[in-house]
């Protein structure tokens, strides 16, 4: 059965918006090995419109890591929308109207990891409805100040630590699941 694992960069102040306004100075290659050792372990994909259409759109025409271009293209990708009517990207399904079961369809036929990067409001309703795994935040050492919050007006979400690290840069690699308290 597989398990939906998020996966975000994230400011001391909770902002996961606009990344690559802030994140690129703590890149490292501890950085690098922990978001490849996410990857690896993908056997397919999960993401909201949004981050469906801005990946789409640059995966299939960059010439940049074709290494990680070539696996996202051919990796099974589900779009979570209401309004998206249809994917034209390789091996992408669009989940619409009883999300949630079809979800759980999706993760009982998935051997291995349904990951996620970015699509906070798509991770917000995986955790309200029991849906989420895994979460983990690669904290910087930056309060941004500004931009949407992973955790925006929602309800209270017991999570348990179950793996930490710290980076030389400073930044923290944290691993949390569902606490069921």
């Amino acid at each position: 059965m597989g398990r939906i694992v998020a996966n975000f960069f994230i400011s001391l102040d909770g902002v996961t918006e606009s990344p690559d306004q802030w994140h690129f100075p703590y890149f490292d290659d501890e950085m690098g090995a922990a978001v490849e050792a996410g990857v690896a372990n993908a056997a397919a994909f999960l993401m909201g419109r949004k981050l469906y259409e801005e990946w789409s759109a640059y995966w299939t025409t960059t010439d940049a890591d074709q290494d990680f271009a070539e696996f996202i293209n051919n990796t099974p990708k589900y779009v979570v929308s209401n309004t998206l009517e249809k994917a034209d990207w390789n091996n992408t399904t669009v989940i619409s109207g009883d999300v949630a079961a079809t979800l759980r369809e999706v993760k009982e036929q998935t051997d291995g990891d349904i990951q996620m990067s970015g699509s906070a409001t798509t991770v917000r309703w995986l955790l309200a409805d029991g849906l989420l795994d895994e979460l983990k935040l690669l904290v910087h050492p930056i309060a941004v100040g500004h931009g949407r919050r992973l955790f925006e007006d929602t309800p209270t979400h017991p999570l348990k630590l179950v793996k930490s690290e710290t980076f030389q840069s400073g930044v923290l690699n944290l691993t949390y699941v569902p606490d069921a308290r």
